[in-house]
């Protein structure tokens, strides 16, 4: 199999990775259903503590918002490793299996980067504060005490979350470089 030239169509190698990105999201959003069961909340709780911290006390608007936000996040990651992976081609997913080994790099990247310190000094501090002090309505006191104590638990936990998405992430951009997926075969 014949590496994509990332020199004759870098804008189809970055939808490539923009694409990937986007799905590898949604997939990896279905997943964090998980962190409600074990926080014994609603389906939604986790994007609607991303919604809360932002001020959106709404539960349905909170976890729309929080949803949206990671969906946007990973797709935006998704772009970035596309654009980075032009300049730094030991990095490109190129194929399935090194767009796998690569994406989970990624994938590490963003928790140490992104998540850890969004969790740490925005989120974790939130929930704190409406735990100690007087919350806007039921439903953000109802977060913020089911999270309570599980700071250490999300943080590890995702971690593996985050390696999933790097590999959905690098699979399916190398899987769609190798294709190249998207293309019209040239006519002359």
């Amino acid at each position: 199999m014949s590496k994509l030239n990332l020199h004759s169509s870098p804008q189809l190698f970055i939808i490539y990775c923009t694409l990937a990105g986007f799905i590898a999201a949604w997939g990896i959003s279905g997943l964090l259903v998980t962190i409600d069961l074990i926080s014994n909340t609603p389906t939604g709780s986790f994007f609607g503590l991303i919604g809360v911290s932002l001020g959106y006390y709404d539960p349905v608007m909170a976890s729309l918002i929080g949803f949206g936000l990671h969906v946007l996040t990973g797709t935006i990651a998704g772009n970035i490793f596309g654009q980075v992976s032009l300049f730094w081609k030991r990095i490109s997913p190129y194929n399935s299996r090194h767009g796998l080994k690569m994406g989970m790099i990624v994938g590490v990247v963003l928790w140490a980067v992104l998540f850890v310190p969004v969790a740490t000094f925005a989120i974790q501090p939130m929930i704190d504060m409406f735990n100690n002090s007087l919350s806007p309505n039921q439903y953000v006191y109802s977060l913020a005490s089911s999270f309570d104590g599980l700071y250490y638990i999300v943080i590890i936990g995702s971690l593996a979350f985050h390696l999933i998405y790097g590999a959905l992430l690098g699979y399916m951009s190398g899987r769609m470089a190798d294709l190249r997926a998207f293309t019209f075969p040239n006519t002359v």
